[in-house]
């Protein structure tokens, strides 16, 4: 059923410009900023790697896939930060590739630090017309099997942090180049692609010795779609097991997980409880994630990673 809709869609698809949400977006962003916000890279004395799946509406033909590699880390005695993430999305007959590097500067200010970020890369879009159903076999619009497109993207961000609260603000595709338009830097003329908005915050409250609660959330904004908020709530017990919950307005409800196995090894689980007419097609989403620091071990003073 998916594919005979999707036969109707795409000749629009490839003939206005899209308005919806285009960034890739997970559940377990916040436990690793580099998702959202360039600025984030080396914010933490150690290499932090993180791999992420998602399986989105688990029992819908056609679901999107996502698949995440991040790292991170500081440079320069810690003024500066580098980082790189390499993404795939797939969405029914469409594949979209991403490949950034992160670059961030970080000045000392109150009792943490300012950064600044710039995330430079491509974008992969592909799709496969020979797995559409089509009704019109003489419509030019599917001549070809294979259809390719690449995109340099460029973005920037800015990010506040202590060792108790957070904040940032973030555009990751500020500037957007696509071959078929004329280039400028207002995406919304040189390009389908359309800049999203992101600004979030945290803090990591002491309950007890044993127990901290950390709230925070997400803004998302993009042109020409609703603003959406994500509110969180999550509880740490003992500096090493995250449990909590998420909700994405006019999305889902997310309850997720992730245990500190040891000084550099992290895994984490998301499920997300659709809350759109979706929910009558699938059985929700499931999302992991591995991350694993490097060097952690090796300082001096015991750092538990809050965000």
């Amino acid at each position: 059923m998916l594919k005979k809709i999707l036969s109707v869609i795409v000749p629009f698809i490839m003939s206005i410009p899209l308005y919806a949400q285009q960034d890739i977006m997970v559940s377990q962003y916040m436990f690793n900023g580099l998702l959202l916000n360039p600025a984030y890279a080396g914010s933490h004395p150690y290499v932090s790697a993180t791999v992420l799946h998602r399986n989105q509406w688990v029992g819908l033909e056609g679901a999107p896939k996502t698949s995440i590699f991040a790292i991170d880390g500081p440079i320069n005695n810690e003024k500066m930060g580098l980082g790189l993430i390499v993404s795939n999305d797939h969405i029914g007959i469409t594949d979209q590739t991403d490949v950034y590097a992160n670059y961030s500067y970080h000045l000392p200010l109150g009792e943490g630090k300012l950064a600044f970020g710039l995330k430079g890369g491509v974008s992969r879009y592909t799709y496969k017309v020979d797995e559409l159903v089509i009704w019109d076999n003489n419509d030019q619009v599917f001549v070809g099997n294979r259809s390719t497109a690449w995109l340099p993207k460029f973005g920037t961000g800015i990010y506040y942090y202590t060792p108790k609260w957070y904040a940032g603000i973030s555009v990751p595709s500020l500037i957007a180049h696509d071959p078929n338009n004329n280039f400028g830097n207002d995406v919304n003329n040189s390009g389908f692609v359309r800049r999203h908005y992101y600004a979030v915050s945290g803090y990591v409250f002491n309950i007890n010795e044993r127990f901290k609660l950390k709230p925070s959330v997400l803004l998302k904004y993009v042109k020409s779609a609703p603003l959406e908020a994500d509110l969180n709530l999550h509880a740490m017990y003992r500096d090493q097991l995250w449990f909590g919950a998420s909700y994405r307005t006019n999305d889902a409800v997310s309850v997720m997980i992730e245990y500190q196995t040891n000084t550099r090894f992290r895994i984490g689980y998301a499920y997300d409880f659709t809350t759109s007419k979706v929910r009558t097609y699938s059985a929700g989403t499931h999302e992991i994630m591995l991350g694993y620091d490097f060097g952690r071990d090796m300082i001096k003073v015991k750092t538990p990673r809050y965000f």
